[in-house]
C-alpha cells in the first residue's frame, strides 16, 4: 500500500511512526514545504522519499493530511482532484465546519473523511513525533455518512488499529466542543506565560519560585503559533463564547478575592474540583478500552 502523509510534523510524523511499524511492507511518502522539515523526516526514517504534493497524492492508497488548519482548508480541494478513485482522504484538523464547508459540493467528497485525533504534544516538527501517541484517545469523524462507505471502512480500520476509539459529531457541535475543552485552554495558557513574561521583566527572581504547578499549567503556550493561530480564527465564533465565559468567571473570582469574601472563593475551587470526576472518568474509559493493536492494511484497490 502506498500511503502519503501531508505534514511532516508532530502529528504527521506520530502517524508515520506508528503505520512503519504496523504496515511494514506500506511505502511511506511525506509533503512538506519546510525543507528542513523534510530532510529530517527522512533521516529519522519516517517516510521513504518526500515528494512534491500532486505526485505523492496521484499515487497514494490513502492520504494523510496533517497539517495547519488553514493550510487544509487550501489543499483538500486540489487534493481531491487529483487522487485516484479509491483513493482515502483524511485530515487531522482541530476545527472542522470550514474544512468541510470548502468540499461540500466537492465530485469526490465521499473519498474524504473529516477527522479530528485528540491527541498531541505542545512540541512540534518531525522530531517530535512519537510513537503510540494515538492510543487510547479519542478520534473524531465528522460528516461521516457524506463518507463513502469503504472510505468510512478504511479510516475506522486505521484509527482501531492505531489503537484509538472513534466518536461521531457534526462539524458545529464539534468545534463547539473543543473550543471548551482544547482551544480555550491554549488561550488561557498563552495568555498566562505572557503576563508571566511581562512581571519577569522587573521581577528576575519570579522563575526561581515556578514550581510543577506552573510548568503544568503554562506548559501549552510552547506551542506553535503558526498551528493555533489558524485555529483560533477558524473556530473564532465558539472561542468567542468560551472566552467570555471564562473572563465571567474570571471576574467573579476576583471580586470574591477583592472583598476578602473568602469562603465564596473557597466555594468557586470545590465545585471545580468536580473535574476530577470527570477526568477520572476517562481514565477508566481508558483502562476498559484497551483496543489491541491490528497489523491488518486498509484494503484498496490495486
Amino acid at each position: 500500500m502506498k500511503i502519503t502523509i501531508v505534514g511532516l510534523g508532530l502529528i504527521g510524523g506520530s502517524y508515520a511512526k506508528d503505520l512503519r511499524k504496523l504496515w511494514a511492507t506500506s511505502q511511506i511518502m511525506g509533503v512538506d514545504s519546510n525543507a528542513e522539515h523534510a530532510r529530517q523526516a527522512v533521516d529519522l526514517g519516517l517516510v521513504d522519499t518526500v515528494l512534491d504534493l500532486d505526485a505523492a497524492c496521484s499515487i497514494a492508497d490513502l492520504v494523510i493530511v496533517a497539517v495547519p488548519v488553514n493550510v487544509v482548508q487550501r489543499l483538500l480541494p486540489g487534493i481531491l482532484d487529483i487522487i485516484q478513485e479509491h483513493t482515502t482522504v483524511i485530515d487531522a484538523g482541530s476545527t472542522k465546519v470550514m474544512i468541510c464547508d470548502v468540499i461540500r459540493f466537492h465530485k469526490k467528497r465521499g473519498r474524504f473523511i473529516a477527522a479530528h485525533p485528540i491527541a498531541g504534544t505542545e512540541n512540534s516538527g518531525p522530531s517530535a513525533a512519537i510513537e503510540g501517541l494515538f492510543k487510547k484517545k479519542v478520534s473524531i469523524i465528522c460528516e461521516a455518512e457524506k463518507s463513502s462507505e469503504d472510505a468510512l471502512a478504511a479510516a475506522k480500520n486505521l484509527f482501531t488499529s492505531l489503537g484509538m476509539r472513534i466518536t461521531f459529531m457534526e462539524p458545529r457541535e464539534h468545534d463547539k466542543h473543543v473550543a471548551y475543552v482544547s482551544h480555550l485552554s491554549h488561550v488561557s495558557s498563552f495568555l498566562l506565560g505572557q503576563t508571566v513574561l511581562d512581571i519577569e521583566g522587573n521581577e528576575k527572581n519570579i522563575f526561581n519560585l515556578a514550581g510543577s504547578g506552573f510548568a503544568s499549567t503554562v506548559r501549552l503556550a510552547k506551542s506553535s503559533p503558526e498551528m493555533w493561530a489558524p485555529i483560533f480564527e477558524q473556530n473564532s465564533y465558539y472561542l468567542k463564547q468560551a472566552l467570555e465565559e471564562y473572563i465571567e468567571h474570571l471576574q467573579k473570582f476576583h471580586r470574591h478575592l477583592v472583598r476578602n469574601e473568602t469562603q465564596e472563593v473557597k466555594s468557586i475551587m470545590q465545585r471545580a474540583n468536580e473535574i476530577r470526576r470527570v477526568l477520572e472518568g476517562i481514565e477508566l474509559k481508558d483502562k476498559e478500552s484497551d483496543t489491541p493493536i491490528s497489523k491488518e492494511k486498509i484494503t484498496t484497490e490495486e
